[in-house]
């Protein structure tokens, strides 16, 4: 069983030598569809000028990261079938979003809004719920970004490099062309890292196949292999119970995703509600290659890798069945994986901190230098806070967060998503329905030890924990809104319906945001 590997010089030599270009890159970012950085709209959001293109290769990179692409592949060789639950989440996700992302888009663009808590503020004229959806944010994201330098962490392993000081020096290079560039440092890397990604996965799906005996011998191995471990696997899903859990998982992820703050900075980049439907369209080609990436899983059954966590598996079999230098591509492509949703998040984090905590209740008259200023400051601290989650924590504690940070988001689901759509539901119903929500999700999911699904007494099947969270949000909210029916009217919405529809484009630099009193 392998737990831990020789230096692999070649190896190591090619990935600081593309580790380095993207370096560059993301200090020279800031040139890049040149703006005032001294404006939060231009650096936390890139003057909301990015393309379908870039738009796209940013999406992908901020969603599709590097701890994917070892987590989803280490699941599968794990346990197998369950870890395709990615698949169908993926594919759930991106109609979910192309019906509900535009309309956000627009009024946000309209009205400024730079956070998702910006715009609950607006439409309910509640500064508790803005507050309880920013702290949300806030909460998940912090492991998020954690798990992106463990992916990292990872990689050293299988590169053999031992300690940690190369995870402090990838820390400082993020946390300066981030705090330099702002949100055109991920988008320009983004090019680089997706292109890495696309070469890396295609060429291993037809070269490892052809070293382990083709994908007959891959799939019969991984059928043998999976129901004799000490936790059994199956190559598909198993028993109706087993089903409900994996569709549950499925679809509570899927609602989850774009309701993270880094997805939501990202879709608010977009340069029009055009951009952001067509890369709802064109997303899905990464779900394709999610899938290639979890045939990993099954590949390394096949080689037969043996590992002391699973979190290694890809490495091991990059390692064994690569030449040294392209093995080092495939190392620097995981690598430079981690340092783009990594940013959008840390900038993600910080907009809304600056936006929703800091003018909200320390400095209400912040000029726009200021407000940018301490959005830079912040994203630091986040990234520090992360790192300090790695070198001090176990790993787990950061794993198990993660898992939880999907339920915490549903919660913001009827505040974010519905609101939208309507504003029937009252202000002080949804703060009390997040509040439910959250303490009973957290109270399941470390009740069952993080253990994504729930055995539900009530249904009598095993459901994803953020669904059954939600369900009692959503009971609380309507309930408390139709006692509180009469009094609806008290908060002002500074939104019209004609904001959410709107089909116009932001073309030039963003105006100055007047401070807020």
């Amino acid at each position: 069983m392998i737990e831990s590997f020789e230096p692999d010089w070649t190896a190591i030599v090619v990935c600081i030598l593309l580790f380095g270009l993207v370096t560059v890159l993301g200090f020279g970012a800031a040139r890049w569809k040149r703006g005032d950085l001294d404006l939060i709209d231009e650096w936390g959001l890139g003057g909301r000028r990015f393309g379908t293109v870039i738009t796209w290769f940013l999406l992908g990179g901020d969603l599709f990261t590097a701890y994917t692409f070892i987590a989803v592949p280490a699941l599968v060789f794990a346990i197998g079938a369950g870890g395709f639950f990615a698949l169908p989440y993926t594919i759930i996700v991106f109609p979910l979003v192309f019906l509900v992302m535009p309309r956000l888009w627009s009024v946000a663009s309209k009205h400024r809004y730079v956070t998702g808590a910006d715009f609950v503020k607006g439409r309910y004229g509640s500064r508790p719920l803005a507050t309880a959806v920013a702290f949300t944010g806030l909460l998940a994201t912090m492991p998020y970004i954690a798990l992106q330098l463990v992916g990292i962490e990872f990689v050293l392993k299988g590169l053999g490099i031992s300690g940690e000081w190369p995870l402090i020096v990838a820390f400082v290079v993020l946390a300066a062309f981030t705090y330099t560039s702002g949100l055109r440092a991920p988008a320009m890397i983004a090019l680089v890292k997706d292109s890495l990604i696309y070469l890396t996965v295609i060429v291993a799906v037809i070269y490892i196949p052809s070293k382990v005996g083709g994908f007959d011998n891959i799939f019969s191995a991984a059928a043998d292999a999976l129901p004799k471990r000490d936790k059994p696997g199956a190559l598909i899903p198993s028993g109706a119970d087993a089903q409900v859990a994996y569709a549950s998982l499925a679809l509570g992820s899927a609602m989850a995703l774009f309701l993270y703050p880094h997805a939501i900075t990202a879709v608010l980049s977009s340069r029009s509600q055009d951009v952001v439907r067509r890369n709802m369209s064109l997303l899905p080609a990464w779900t394709f290659l999610l899938g290639l990436m979890a045939l990993f899983g099954y590949m390394a059954i096949a080689a037969g890798i043996s590992v002391a966590e699973p979190n290694l598996t890809v490495p091991a079999l990059f390692r064994d069945m690569f030449p040294s230098w392209f093995f080092g591509v495939a190392c620097a492509a995981i690598a430079i994986g981690a340092l783009v949703p990594a940013a959008v998040m840390s900038i993600a984090a910080a907009n809304l901190f600056t936006r929703n905590v800091w003018r909200e209740f320390v400095r209400p008259n912040l000029s726009d230098r200021e407000e940018s200023q301490v959005a830079k400051i912040v994203s630091l601290v986040v990234k520090a806070g992360a790192l300090a989650f790695v070198l001090f924590l176990p790993t787990k504690f950061s794993i198990d967060l993660q898992l939880l940070g999907g339920v915490w988001m549903l919660q913001t689901l009827p505040a974010v998503v519905v609101g939208l759509y309507t504003r029937w539901l009252h202000g002080w119903a949804l703060l009390a329905g997040w509040l439910v929500g959250m303490v009973v999700g957290t109270w399941i999911a470390v009740s069952q030890e993080y253990t994504p699904v729930w055995d539900t007494p009530i249904v009598g099947a095993t459901v994803y924990t953020g669904l059954v969270a939600l369900a009692l949000n959503l009971a609380v909210a309507t309930v408390l809104s139709l006692l509180l029916g009469g009094r609806r009217a008290h908060a002002a919405d500074e939104t019209s319906p004609e904001d959410y529809d709107e089909l116009h484009e932001t073309r030039e630099p963003a105006p100055a945001i007047s401070p807020v009193a």
